[in-house]
């Protein structure tokens, strides 16, 4: 344990340059977090409801209204998200990330000012354009930082410092949960009581923009342009090691490799690069339909929507609601910052996939149960466990599916088309998100409990889509992540899942270094691959492709990302 410690705080003190990055670029996704945290309280005050008339309405008109509001951002999100394809290859990851920082402070600035000086339907269309312009700046935020935060981190620690997202998105909900209910509390009803929570969004976009004036750009996006120089420079910085050291050199020199003859390709090129192979066709789908499932674990109706849930388990006051939800938000970024500690590079991106799969899958079904069995509203005993599973929903949530799929999906992308696969993962992520947001008050006032069953069933279904072709990815070079995709990926991500072998007898996926050395000799014939082999199978028999055997072995070499 103390030898561990060590370890990590030497790890820790040597990457602090690439762990600064890493919260300067996240400091973005508290903004992605806050709003989503912060809309679902607002629309839960009365103040909000009275001032824009929807309480005179019936259920159904105000559970359409909500839908709308919500949503609205995420239409912003998705072609936020598009945009950034264009915009991200062309003028470089940093000078977008500071525009969007922009562009989401505008948004913020006119939102809270919504209805002043109007009637209210006029103050409601400035809510809607605002939260639509605001949501293009949080989507260009959510394509293009786990890109720069992937292309930036050491391998030894880019688990953590992807994964970081989602830290980030807690921080920001339970700081928008706590927020809106200490408004509830302690400003009496008005329209400040509503504002003062949106106000208070403008906090981490302000501070997102002046960390990001310190940090470098992309050495990846660097060496695209030819400007190598630049780039040693950031990979310096990044390890805080001299330019000319060899582990500098080394990733440089690899990563101009896996550049050649894909130069500053035009944005359609990379679209139908995407289609050149099986291979790099299922490398840029994975992260996209990891983004879908992620949207149908149910995450984000239990975010917008949680004050509603839990008034539908018992809770009778808005502020008990609100109370219940902001100890959901601790709950979530509590377990967020465990898991990316001590979890994330030691299970590696499939068991945790896996195992948080299940444990939400299973809340789930047990929170639809609970709520068809007991349609009243009553509080029973069962109420309690029901709640203790909403909080258990997030602790499993924000143990896989919370943020791994966004470390996965970064790692598995093709380097040259990396900022046009994450563009559209992340446009993925705001399209679903935005259907959700419509579809999940409705599902509410239809089907009821019915809701809950349709996202534990879909949980279960991602766990095994992610069991039988998902490989281990954990630890390995982003250049070297291809050879996990060659041959035999269903055997291989057998190998690498729990109780997987038990499946596949005796057979085994082909190495890692044998494809390595077969790609580094095209013209051999297959008898001069073999010797080849053999000569190097005495130094490389401790070796195994699996996360379990090879974690520690695949972080020795000099390669610095």
């Amino acid at each position: 344990m103390a030898t561990s410690f060590r370890r990590e705080l030497r790890d820790i003190i040597q990457y602090r340059n690439a762990y600064f990055l890493a919260f300067s670029a996240t400091t973005g996704y508290v903004c992605f977090g806050w709003d989503i945290g912060l809309i679902g309280g607002v629309l839960a005050l009365p103040s909000f409801q009275q001032y824009f008339g929807l309480l005179s309405e019936p259920a159904s008109v105000r559970a359409s209204l909500s839908a709308n509001i919500v949503s609205v951002l995420q239409a912003g999100g998705f072609f936020g998200a598009l945009f950034s394809t264009y915009f991200g290859s062309r003028f470089g990851r940093k000078p977008v990330l500071l525009a969007s920082g922009v562009i989401y402070l505008v948004g913020s600035i006119i939102q809270s000012t919504a209805g002043i000086g109007t009637s209210p339907a006029v103050g409601l269309k400035v809510l809607y354009f605002s939260r639509f312009f605001g949501g293009m700046g949080v989507g260009l935020m959510s394509a293009l930082v786990p890109t720069y935060v992937s292309e930036c981190s050491p391998r030894a620690i880019r688990g953590r410092c992807t994964g970081s997202i989602e830290v980030a998105v807690g921080l920001g909900n339970m700081l928008a949960f706590w927020v809106n209910y200490s408004v509830s509390l302690n400003i009496s009803p008005g329209q400040m009581q509503w504002r003062l929570p949106i106000i208070a969004q403008i906090i981490p976009g302000a501070l997102f923009l002046f960390f990001m004036l310190f940090q470098p750009e992309s050495p990846r996006w660097l060496v695209e342009r030819d400007r190598y120089e630049d780039a040693a420079a950031a990979l310096s910085y990044i390890a805080r090691k001299d330019q000319d050291d060899d582990a500098v050199v080394l990733t440089l020199s690899e990563i101009r490799a896996d550049f050649v003859g894909k130069h500053r390709l035009p944005l359609l090129t990379q679209f139908r690069k995407m289609g050149e192979s099986k291979i790099i066709f299922l490398r840029c789908i994975i992260p996209s339909l990891a983004t879908f499932f992620q949207q149908w674990s149910g995450t984000n109706a239990i975010n917008y929507y949680t004050p509603q849930i839990f008034a539908g388990l018992g809770f009778s006051s808005t502020s008990s609601a609100l109370f219940a939800t902001g100890i959901y938000g601790v709950v979530k970024f509590v377990v967020t910052c465990l898991t990316l500690a001590f979890v994330i590079e030691s299970w590696g991106r499939k068991r945790t996939l896996i195992y948080g799969g299940l444990g939400q899958g299973l809340m789930m079904l047990w929170i639809g149960g609970y709520t068809g069995a007991h349609p009243n509203q009553g509080v029973v005993p069962g109420t309690y466990v029901s709640i203790v599973a909403v909080y258990l929903y997030g602790v499993s949530f924000c143990l896989g599916w919370g943020f791994t799929p966004l470390v996965l999906g970064s790692e598995v992308a093709p380097g040259h088309l990396r900022t046009a696969v994450m563009s559209l993962a992340a446009a993925n992520t705001w399209l679903f998100t935005y259907v959700i947001a419509q579809i999940t008050p409705i599902m509410l006032n239809r089907i009821t409990y019915g809701t809950y069953l349709v996202f534990g069933v879909a949980s279960l279904i991602m766990v095994v889509w992610v069991y039988i072709f998902i490989p281990e990815t954990t630890g390995y070079p982003l250049e070297d992540i291809k050879y996990l995709f060659e041959k035999d990926i269903i055997v291989r991500s057998l190998e690498d899942a729990p109780g997987g072998r038990i499946f596949l007898g005796k057979r085994r996926a082909v190495s890692m270094e044998e494809l390595k050395a077969v790609d580094a000799l095209p013209t051999s014939s297959s008898k001069d691959i073999s010797e080849e082999l053999r000569s190097r199978s005495e130094e490389e028999s401790a070796q195994s492709h699996s996360l379990r055997n090879s974690n520690s072995q695949k972080w020795e070499d000099p390669l610095i990302i």
